[in-house]
């Protein structure tokens, strides 16, 4: 299994998920403008709470996916800006990856950053095949998904286009 760790790009650090996230996170979930193309609504704290808590296991019940998550910060310590994630297979040879930026903070390419440097660490560790779901009217999402170096498909998962990453994967370490 690979095992987590913190990421970092110019302006970010991602860090790993810790339980207590929940409490600074549910403040940047809270707009009801994250939701117009994913569904949903905002989490209260205790919803919040309880998600992370089965997220920081780090594995699916049935052990056949790895779960990475980060809450994406920005490193003057001004604090939480979003989350991303990656869903992995348990044979370590696929991923589903996923982002979520504040309001406040979106349209200033701070989640094609994250999406990037997620999907760069997942490529250093010989993940070869790495996807995103992205609703067909998401234009913001489709340029981060384009920018971390994912290429749209015809197929279709759950109303959502499926963007795949594109390219060889760097020469293995050692």
């Amino acid at each position: 299994m690979i095992p987590p760790t913190t990421l970092q790009t110019e302006r970010l650090v991602l860090a790993p998920l810790r339980v207590e996230d929940a409490d600074v996170m549910v403040g940047v979930l809270a707009d009801e403008r994250m939701y117009e193309f994913t569904g949903g609504r905002p989490p209260t704290l205790d919803e919040l709470t309880d998600r992370y808590r089965r997220l920081v296991v780090g594995r699916s019940a049935d052990g056949t996916e790895s779960w990475f998550n980060w809450i994406v910060r920005l490193t003057d310590g001004t604090g939480p800006v979003g989350v991303v994630q990656a869903t992995v297979a348990t044979d370590g040879t696929t991923a589903d990856v996923a982002w979520e930026i504040g309001v406040e903070w979106q349209g200033r390419g701070m989640a094609s950053e994250a999406a990037t440097a997620v999907v760069g660490w997942l490529a250093s560790h010989r993940v070869g095949d790495v996807r995103a779901l992205v609703h067909p009217d998401h234009v913001a999402s489709a340029r981060v998904a384009q920018r971390a170096g994912l290429s749209p498909t015809a197929a279709m998962e759950d109303g959502e286009v499926v963007w795949v990453r594109s390219g060889p994967l760097p020469p293995a370490e050692g």
